[in-house]
């Protein structure tokens, strides 16, 4: 998107960085956001679709694991030069860096439906866990060399702790032998260089072997390094120099080892940063409320409930109501016209679609409701509020006129223009003339504006222009308060002499000034408010009763529900008295071999009346399982020739709609009132009571009736 800073400043885009910013861990990338400006469509997709998903993790508990961070740009250039040798906290941070990124790589690919865009991005890195593994031999987890890092440090390090264990212990025995005496001050002893001293009385220091270190201010004390300890302590100055020089050789090894991972490293620190400023953008959505619209390739911008983000902060902070906006901008509507009072929200308005399309096109999340639509432009210019130049005494309608003069000349198909009292500054009827004219040439290089003016002229010409509307903030005429509510398709009124009246301007003056005013132009205004007024309360009405007809909607798909749910418990009430019922005939034939047997008929009898049973029983399932299996048999054959000639889907998409129309043909010779049937797969049977339009059947089995589809039902 072209667009000039000063349009920039008008729409508060900075102001809106400046938010964004502190939501940052580096510094860096907090000055990176208040750099950011509008994107190529392709790269402004791909980062809200990222900032998107970033946020879907704070509303759930897939938390992604990335925290603050210290970065190593400084340190990716260091390790190339030769024979470098990184500082301690440097190999930490690559530490750090590394892990993080092993987090990352584990964490978003089972989540990878929700994530996909953070996870394409942090597959392509390849993990080198060989860096954590090179740091990890050397240092430890308070970040200093470890005495394992080479056999030679171990060694030094084990002298060095045997030498100072031997200066202490010397010292003690010596400053013993020395206590009984009177050749110690009272303190006894002292500290000079980190090393431990005999505070001897200056008059003794002759009596007491050693090493003078340092005397008093005032002479009278001289600090002695006990002979006993002179030699432990040089050795253990000699084995410290041998320890810097071997942690130095250590870490210039590292350092060299670590550098051949440069080009790897580099990519961590590059989409470290990249998710950081993708993660500052999802807090501020969070912030705002923040959605992704859809993006159109079209041209049809569609804002549903949009807010102003900065004044949303600020409202919010002081606990003041924020009123959203709702309008729509396509290649069929593409200037709207909004008129009304002084304070009634026109301005806001203007700034709010400006700051909402550069936040976009910036691939910031935006304050609307989800069913919004919005689409790029290439140019987006502003002429909102007072320009007057001093430095280059300038008027403000000077001033304005320059800016319109740049418009003009760079307007164009994909060019959104935002400007605020339209025509103002100049004589009202030359100036609404001119501004007349400007409103013209933007119509017709088809050019998307969204403009506020006073003029009664720049309403009417909207009006005839067939892909231009007007629209107005609303005004309560009754309170004379702004209702800050953006009606489109009307035209508003100024209610310049309303609000003079409310002002308490005195009343002769106003009727004074009616009186000059042209009797047509009052009567349009007056038209203008009673029919703002007459489709506010029309709007109420309609809103009301689609609320009404929502909930009806809800109470009858609730009905339905109900309805499906006691036609499934009437079924299964069916099945059950079914199986019962067999159950109950079942019981009654045993009951009646109990009691012939009872009565004297014989064993063998009996068993054989059973066995009767068992195997009518056995017969009628096999049999019904033989005639479908043979049914069936004879089909597969047949479908099986014809396959062979002719395509297989075709062929089975045919037959399946031959058996289907047999089927329907025979179902409706034989479904009629009083016809015997029984549902598909049950052994109960009813009688049809009725048959509706809808081939609902009403079947009838004496106890109690049910409604079911004819194509379940079979005749006995």
């Amino acid at each position: 998107m072209h667009i000039q800073q000063e349009d920039l400043d008008e729409l508060e885009f900075p102001e809106l960085l400046s938010e964004i910013a502190p939501f940052a861990f580096s510094p860096k990338i907090a000055e990176k956001i208040l750099a950011i400006s509008p994107m190529k469509i392709e790269e402004a997709e791909l980062s809200l679709k990222k900032v998107a998903e970033f946020l879907s993790s704070f509303e759930s508990e897939n938390a992604i694991p990335f925290h603050e961070y210290e970065d190593i740009e400084q340190e990716l250039k260091l390790m190339m030069i030769e024979n470098f040798r990184l500082e301690n906290s440097a190999f930490i941070k690559i530490k750090s860096l590394t892990e993080q990124i092993g987090k990352l790589q584990k964490f978003f690919p089972p989540f990878e439906e929700l994530f996909l865009n953070l996870n394409n991005d942090v597959k392509e890195l390849e993990f080198r866990k060989e860096i954590i593994d090179k740091i990890d031999k050397v240092f430890n987890r308070f970040g200093e060399v470890k005495s394992e890092a080479s056999q030679l440090l171990k060694t030094l390090r084990t002298e060095i702790q045997h030498a100072r264990k031997a200066i202490q212990e010397n010292f003690n025995r010596t400053l013993s032998s020395f206590s009984t005496t009177d050749f110690l001050d009272d303190i006894k002893e002292s500290i000079i260089d980190d090393q431990r001293v005999l505070a001897v009385k200056s008059g003794y220091k002759k009596r007491v072997s050693g090493r003078v270190l340092g005397v008093s201010k005032t002479g009278s004390i001289t600090y002695i390094q006990p002979e006993s300890v002179v030699k432990h302590q040089f050795k253990l100055r000699e084995n410290l120099e041998e320890e810097k020089k071997e942690v130095d050789k250590i870490l210039r090894k590292l350092t060299a080892e670590i550098s051949e991972f440069q080009p790897d490293l580099s990519d961590y620190q590059s989409y470290i940063f990249d998710l950081d400023l993708t993660r500052a953008k999802a807090k501020f959505a969070e912030k705002i409320g923040g959605v992704l619209p859809k993006i159109n390739r079209h041209k049809t911008l569609r804002l549903v409930n949009a807010f102003h983000p900065l004044l949303l902060i600020s409202n919010r902070e002081a606990k003041k109501q924020i009123f959203p906006q709702t309008l729509t901008l396509t290649e069929h509507n593409r200037i709207i016209c909004i008129s009304g009072p002084n304070a009634g929200g026109k301005s806001i308005t203007l700034k709010t679609v400006g700051l909402l399309q550069l936040m976009i096109q910036s691939g910031i999340l935006v304050p609307v409701h989800p069913k919004s639509e919005m689409f790029f432009f290439k140019k987006l210019m502003t002429d909102i509020g007072d320009n007057q130049s001093i430095e280059n005494h300038l008027s403000t309608y000077s001033s304005r006129l320059k800016k319109m003069s740049k418009i003009i000349r760079e307007a164009n198909s994909d060019t959104l223009l935002l400007i605020d009292e339209f025509g103002t500054g100049s004589d009202p009827e030359l100036g609404g003339a001119l501004a007349e004219s400007f409103l013209e040439f933007f119509y017709d290089k088809k050019s998307f504006a969204i403009i506020t003016t006073h003029y009664t002229n720049i309403k009417l010409v909207i009006e005839q222009l067939p892909n231009a509307q007007n629209a107005a903030m609303l005004f309560d005429e009754n309170s004379l308060e702004p209702l800050y509510k953006l009606e489109v398709g009307q035209a508003g009124s100024s209610f310049t002499f309303e609000v003079a009246e409310k002002n308490k301007i005195p009343k002769f003056i106003i009727n004074s000034a009616k009186k000059k005013v042209e009797h047509d132009i009052v009567n349009l205004d007056k038209t203008i408010v009673k029919l703002q007024q007459e489709k506010f309360e029309v709007e109420k009405l309609k809103s009301n009763l689609t609320e009404q007809k929502e909930s009806t909607q809800n109470k009858r798909e609730n009905l339905e529900k109900l309805n499906e749910q006691l036609q499934q418990k009437l079924f299964n009430f069916q099945k059950l008295y079914e199986d019962e019922h067999r159950k109950l005939q079942f019981g009654n034939k045993i009951e009646g071999f109990i009691d012939s047997y009872v009565k004297g008929k014989s064993r063998k009898d009996v068993v054989r009346d059973f066995v009767k049973i068992l195997e009518q029983e056995k017969f009628r399932k096999l049999g019904s399982d033989k005639d479908e299996s043979k049914k069936l048999q004879v089909i597969k054959r047949k479908i099986t020739q014809q396959l062979k000639k002719e395509n297989v889907q075709e062929k089975i998409a045919e037959t399946h709609e031959k058996l289907e129309d047999r089927k329907k043909k025979e179902r409706a010779v034989w479904l009629k009132v009083g016809q015997r049937v029984r549902i598909s797969g049950s052994t109960s049977v009813g009688t049809i009571e009725k048959i509706d339009k809808n081939q609902k059947v009403t079947v009838n089995y004496g106890t109690f009736k049910t409604q079911i589809s004819g194509d379940e039902l079979e005749r006995i």
